[in-house]
């Protein structure tokens, strides 16, 4: 075939674009039928990898266009798409494998996509694996991109120049199916290297401990009565933070409701001028600078105008909220500066990544002499926490060896 191209340049173009409609057919479900027999094939393997694609800019919920999903082995079927745009498609039987105790669910910062399972019938996969939770235990650095462990254990490229397009778009083009079948493909790869290497070095229980988090359904209620935690604010003001309590719960409960993003009915620098300014009426909204034009009459308008009045009921003891954490670590800012360096230590020491076994706010708060905090509890204690205490108690000192920071006894 290779002399019979060299003769019949006609002969190359054709070969190449056999070539490439070959690497380019794939299995798309359509039909319910179709993944409850792929799915049923799963459930013969240890494990299945899987990603979405989702659109999420225009709704607060998120909107699933795609789910990708494949097994071990190289086979042409053993990785397919999965069109839950489909009018024939019920995604159950997936929803069925997610509950099968027998079969590990893989996915890489599943996060946004456990969300969207959730969401839609409260199930959360389990057993669960994510590879960028592992990968952070295994020293790959601060929340590693899919892309990079693809390069480092797979030694393969990734072309994402399809990842901000139009999944809810159909047909998807090849190039779109080429990169979201890639999502699951090397996938494989990557979780048999890091599901060995946390074995080899016995921190199974570290991963565990992470995947927790993401386990708990907790993690995926948004109760709006909250919804001002997401809110960055440095006043120490009660009634400032009283409005902002009660601006953030009306903006949360109506996008829920409206399903659109928060951002489309006020933004949070909006807020802040609201909760300064304490409109009473119509007229003192429409001389808001950063209120949107839609804002200013109907139910968001009544909204802000009647959380407005309920936060003047506040008094300080009824803000759940805490100080600024400036104000909590005030004359603590060394002591914060020499965890910070411990941690990096600690973190090099064991070959994990800085974030995850300690924020910039957890330093913060161990300075400003709290003790309820994850960095004292399982694992984190062991390799920082437990140090760390003794730092700020004064127990022991840090000194340099070299490039090495060596934790003395005092």
């Amino acid at each position: 075939q290779r002399q019979m191209c060299i003769r019949d340049s006609l002969g190359i173009v054709l070969l190449n674009n056999i070539i490439i409609h070959i690497s380019l057919k794939m299995i798309i479900i359509k039909k319910t039928q179709e993944l409850k027999d792929f799915c049923k094939k799963c459930s013969a393997y240890e494990y299945v990898t899987l990603d979405t694609e989702f659109l999420r800019e225009r709704t607060y919920y998120s909107k699933l266009c795609l789910v990708q999903m494949a097994h071990p082995g190289n086979s042409k079927d053993s990785a397919v798409l999965i069109d839950p745009l489909s009018p024939d498609l019920s995604l159950d039987p997936l929803y069925e494998l997610f509950k099968d105790p027998n079969v590990v669910k893989v996915f890489h910062a599943a996060r946004q996509d456990l969300e969207i399972f959730f969401v839609d019938k409260k199930i959360i996969p389990f057993p669960f694996f994510d590879t960028q939770v592992a990968a952070m235990v295994c020293g790959f650095g601060e929340q590693v991109g899919y892309e990079k462990l693809v390069r480092s254990i797979c030694n393969e490229g990734l072309d994402k120049s399809s990842r901000f397009t139009d999944w809810s778009a159909r047909p998807l083009s090849s190039q779109q199916m080429q990169y979201a079948i890639g999502d699951v493909t090397y996938l494989r790869e990557i979780y048999e290297f890091l599901s060995n290497k946390i074995n080899k070095n016995g921190r199974q229980a570290w991963v565990e401990e992470e995947l927790s988090i993401l386990m708990d359904p907790e993690t995926y209620i948004v109760d709006p009565k909250f919804a001002w935690r997401r809110v960055k604010t440095r006043t120490s003001s009660w009634k400032m933070l009283a409005a902002i309590s009660e601006l953030a719960e009306f903006r949360e409960k109506y996008a829920q409701i409206k399903n659109i993003p928060r951002n489309r009915v006020y933004k949070d620098d909006c807020m802040m001028e609201l909760a300064a300014t304490r409109p009473k009426n119509l007229d003192d909204l429409n001389k808001s600078r950063l209120l949107l034009r839609d804002a200013r009459k109907g139910q968001i308008a009544e909204g802000i105008l009647s959380a407005i009045n309920l936060s003047d009921k506040y008094t300080s003891n009824d803000v759940e909220r805490q100080a600024p954490q400036k104000e909590k670590t005030q004359g603590k800012e060394g002591l914060s500066e020499l965890l910070r360096v411990l941690l990096k230590a600690k973190a090099e020491q064991f070959g994990v990544a800085t974030k995850l076994i300690a924020t910039s706010a957890d330093l913060d708060r161990i300075a400003g002499g709290e003790m309820e905090l994850n960095v004292f509890k399982g694992w984190r204690n062991e390799v920082f926490g437990h140090d760390a205490m003794r730092l700020r108690e004064g127990k022991v000192a840090l000194s340099a060896s070299g490039k090495n920071v060596l934790v003395v006894d005092i």
